[in-house]
């Protein structure tokens, strides 16, 4: 679905990545992990149209490398940014709502069926997106991605800062995703979370990638997590 061949990406003249090929296949969960600095968000930055690309970039088999975001988007890529770039003071409908492609067309990703699965953003649906916790912000930006029916989503350290309850949720979250057939390339600092929902996973550092392979062959690979991730 998603195939990455020999990506540069440069900010100023720093050379940031250095040749990284990856894939991610329909309906699997694919990690893609480092210390910070390795150039992962980077990647997802690149691919998605937001840092310029040297390289190429295939989605679906076609190339949406040098496309704008928004064009990328339109093609069935879904982007959940790290800082989660909601709207403070719209409500969680209203920010969901801004989701979608078009309000003529209904995909697989509804709101009342995202409400229904997420009952804590039904409680919430006329609160301002502001007052949510950490955690419930989390949530909504990836369910306002859904809205818009991707394909496959892009996802931007989901967890971090997050209390060990919500970690838990954003974790069934992504799970669920991947069930219904949407495809997910994870950005992850958590090493137990990308290992226990990952098919497979990319190990970067210093904007290469150092390892390929399952989280069964990461978990029997000491020298990778003690060079490449453990800090």
């Amino acid at each position: 679905m998603l195939e990455v061949e020999d990506l540069h990406a440069y900010y100023a003249k720093s050379h940031i990545l250095q040749g990284v090929s990856f894939r991610v296949s329909a309906g699997e969960i694919v990690s893609l992990l480092g210390r910070n600095g390795a150039g992962r968000s980077t990647a997802v930055k690149t691919i998605i149209g937001l840092v310029p690309p040297s390289g190429v970039i295939r989605f679906r088999g076609e190339r949406i490398d040098g496309l704008a975001p928004h064009e990328i988007a339109r093609r069935g890529l879904g982007y959940v940014p790290e800082g989660r770039e909601i709207f403070p003071t719209l409500t969680v409908r209203q920010n969901l709502l801004l989701g979608m492609k078009s309000s003529r067309r209904e995909g697989r990703w509804s709101l009342d069926h995202l409400l229904a699965l997420f009952p804590r953003l039904s409680e919430r649906i006329d609160t301002p997106g502001g007052v949510l916790s950490g955690g419930e912000q989390q949530m909504l930006t990836i369910c306002r991605t859904l809205m818009g029916d991707p394909e496959l989503i892009l996802v931007d350290e989901p967890t971090e800062g997050l209390s060990p309850q919500m970690v838990l949720l954003v974790r069934g979250l992504l799970e669920t995703i991947a069930a219904r057939g949407t495809a997910i390339l994870l950005i992850e600092q958590k090493l137990t979370v990308a290992l226990a929902i990952s098919r497979r996973l990319y190990v970067m550092g210093q904007g290469r990638i150092v390892f390929e392979g399952t989280a069964a062959e990461l978990r029997d690979s000491p020298e990778v997590r003690s060079q490449w991730l453990e800090v």
